[in-house]
């Protein structure tokens, strides 16, 4: 009885344990599946991980912690890592994937590529397998952890449109033509390297062309080499953005194209062509092509009240994850929202990205989608992305639990984004309210760093309340895209503030470049305590909207224009007041001044370079005449030294006059530690190649495109 009475109590002690003990996965990259996942024993996979989570689950351990210690090394992701609402935590217990102490792996959905031959032409090649007979197809190649080049014409700057044609096949009912054809005409210099593409390679050649804010990527039904023209079918143009004469064009994806370092194509029949670097071997370079289309997918229901919940990924990283470009290409479409995400998440809670990095994407890095609350970004480094950073929300309103809100995004590094679709932004906030993105630093993209709201003019938007404040957002831009921001905002957005951000080095190929864009009926919106300068048409424009408050900020030296509104509407359109405008070229004022309903007073202008002050065409006393500006000054802020974008206050008598209260700019940007902080500092080789093209683009003097 003793014996029985011993093997029971030690049997209830081993169900305890497991019931109230923290539960230890452990995963390496010599682990496999059908271990039981100890630290001797581990797994390979996250997927084993997940499946055996779910083990422990249905054993009843919910009231410890699930915790999966993932070791250092790296892993080959075949599948995505799917979790839904079974693979939750509790409120008391949540469920960790974490790398083990001073480790950091990686989780690749890409396949390395070895066995290069080298041609007679000094190209290399390689047949792969998968790709053989319309298989796996790829559209991004990393090359030594970097992004190589599809190949392109011409490879450096753009070919120009010589004229184009539209026939309308399917009307329908909006705007845009369901169905249409375009024709493509060039002359003969920017026809030149059309002539010689192989019928059998037409099905890959595409083009991109880069019209205002936004973008095409077509492939071809055929070229005309007679009419050196070339013919593409998909939507109608939009009307309000179409493809024009004299617009910027690259072809790509075809062999004759593959014309210099760094370049790569892969034909139909599963053959990879590279051409080198100087100094690379096939011995020597690591070449990983990404294979699958998501890395993480996080599904649950928030319509059922099935959520997945308080989840948290922890020092990890993932890298290479593929795009594949539809057969339909990619229709113009602001902020790239059409595109997916590597890392995907829907009816969702608590879950945490903290010190993760995801790189190398060929779409977005993180979207939050439909029905997601209470989730946080921090400390993650989202870097090298064909798409944007972080998205959250729907591109359709959304009500009740499906409503996409109260998510903190802080502290991050948002770098380099728009690699494969350039109209991507690093925070895109759509149709999402009560969200926090803060302290972030957002640099290198070629359209927007942060944009809020998803409805044009003034209907019903959902996007409230979101603050967008600390965070550095620079180097926007790059001359490539037109009518964009480092900040831009859509719709009524009550509650939403914008304050106490430096935003610097915006450049737009045309018209705009601004620092803050409150765009189509952008409204009751506060933008306080920012330091703008370095922007190409002005620290602030507005489109239009309605009471919005522009107060206490540094404006400093924009290219063109340092404040711009467009057009006059019955209501107040803004207060702007206690601003300090600082310059050295350009005019003050730049738009409908004279007729917009605004407040305006209590400003300060200060012009480093003399005495020339262009208020919308008037000196300031004329400008004064209007009822605006009534108490404010021209005169020396008294910054340390403005030319060297130190704004630091020497002293404040000057802005004592116009109310002014001074703000601690150096605040914004990321935080923590030293190595962090410096890891947030674009190379100097980056930052000096933005000056160079914003220096060249102003000689070019381009208008409106």
């Amino acid at each position: 009885m003793n014996m029985v009475r011993k093997s029971y109590v030690s049997a209830i002690f081993l169900i305890l344990g497991i019931v109230f003990a923290d539960a230890q996965i452990y995963v390496s990259p010599d682990g496999n599946d059908e271990n039981p996942g100890t630290k001797k024993q581990p797994l390979a996979t996250l997927t084993g991980a997940r499946n055996a989570l779910r083990k422990l689950s249905k054993a009843g351990s919910t009231e410890s912690e699930m915790t999966v210690i993932v070791k250092d090394g790296w892993y080959r992701m075949d599948e995505p890592l799917v979790l839904g609402p079974e693979d939750s935590g509790t409120d008391r217990a949540s469920v960790k994937f974490t790398a083990a102490k001073r480790a950091r792996p990686v989780f690749s959905g890409g396949k390395k590529i070895s066995g290069f031959k080298v041609n007679a032409d000094g190209i290399w090649e390689i047949k792969i397998p998968e790709c053989e007979n319309g298989g796996l197809r790829f559209d991004q190649l990393y090359v030594n952890g970097k992004r190589a080049v599809l190949a392109r014409t011409p490879n450096k700057g753009f070919l120009k449109i010589n004229d184009i044609k539209q026939n309308i096949i399917v009307r329908g009912e909006g705007r845009v033509a369901d169905k249409a054809q375009q024709i493509l005409y060039f002359d003969s210099e920017n026809f030149a390297t059309l002539k010689n593409v192989p019928e059998d390679e037409l099905n890959l050649l595409r083009f991109r062309a880069y019209h205002k804010w936004d973008f095409t990527i077509r492939y071809l039904d055929k070229i005309d080499k007679q009419e050196m023209a070339v013919y593409t079918t998909g939507k109608g143009m939009k009307p309000w953005n179409p493809l024009k004469k004299g617009g910027r064009i690259v072809f790509e994806n075809y062999k004759e194209a593959l014309d210099a370092p760094g370049e790569w194509f892969l034909n139909n029949d599963g053959v990879l062509f590279y051409y080198p670097q100087s100094g690379e071997t096939p011995e020597n370079t690591e070449v990983v092509i990404p294979v699958i289309e998501n890395i993480i997918t996080i599904k649950g229901d928030a319509s059922n009240n099935d959520y997945v919940k308080n989840i948290t990924f922890k020092g990890l990283t993932f890298t290479h994850c593929n795009y594949r470009m539809p057969e339909t290409g990619f229709e113009p479409n602001q902020a790239a929202a059409s595109v997916s995400a590597a890392v995907h998440i829907t009816g969702a809670k608590n879950i945490n990205f903290i010190d993760c990095e995801v790189t190398r994407t060929g779409q977005h890095a993180v979207w939050f989608g439909k029905g997601c609350t209470e989730c946080n970004v921090s400390h993650c480094f989202l870097n090298d992305l064909g798409g944007g950073g972080i998205y959250l929300g729907e591109l359709e309103p959304l009500k009740g639990a499906e409503h996409t809100s109260h998510i903190v995004i802080d502290n991050n590094i948002i770098h380099s984004g728009g690699r494969e679709f350039p109209p991507a932004v690093g925070v895109w906030v759509g149709h999402s309210s009560d969200n926090i993105v803060s302290h972030n630093d957002i640099g290198n993209f070629y359209y927007t760093g942060i944009s809020a709201g998803w409805i044009w003019g003034y209907a019903p938007s959902p996007a409230k309340r979101n603050l967008i404040t600390y965070n550095n957002v620079h180097h926007i831009g790059w001359a490539l895209l037109s009518d964009m921001a480092a900040v831009y905002t859509l719709g009524k957005s009550e509650g939403t503030k914008i304050n106490n951000n430096v935003i610097h080095h915006v450049h737009a190929y045309s018209y705009g470049g601004w620092g803050l864009y409150t765009d189509e009926g952008s409204s009751f919106i506060e933008m306080k305590n920012n330091l703008v300068y370095s922007t190409k048409t002005g620290g602030f424009h507005q489109h239009y909207g309605e009471d919005n408050v522009i107060r206490n900020n540094i404006f400093a030296y924009a290219k063109q224009y340092q404040l711009q509104c467009t057009r006059v509407e019955d209501h107040l359109s803004f207060t702007l007041d206690n601003n300090i405008v600082i310059f050295d070229q350009g005019v003050v004022l730049k738009g409908v001044w004279e007729k917009i309903k605004i407040k305006m007073d209590n400003n300060l202008y200060w012009n480093t370079k003399g005495d020339d002050y262009d208020f919308a065409g008037k000196s300031f006393s004329e400008w004064k005449k209007t009822g605006h500006d009534t108490h404010s000054v021209i005169a020396d802020p008294g910054f340390k030294d403005p030319g060297k974008y130190n704004f630091k206050l020497k002293g404040n008598d000057n802005t004592n006059k116009i109310g002014f209260v001074p703000f601690d700019y150096s605040r914004a940007g990321v935080y923590g530690r030293k190595r962090w902080v410096k890891k947030a500092l674009l190379p100097e080789s980056v930052t000096k190649e933005f000056d160079r093209v914003v220096e060249e683009n102003l000689k070019q003097n381009t208008g409106r495109d």
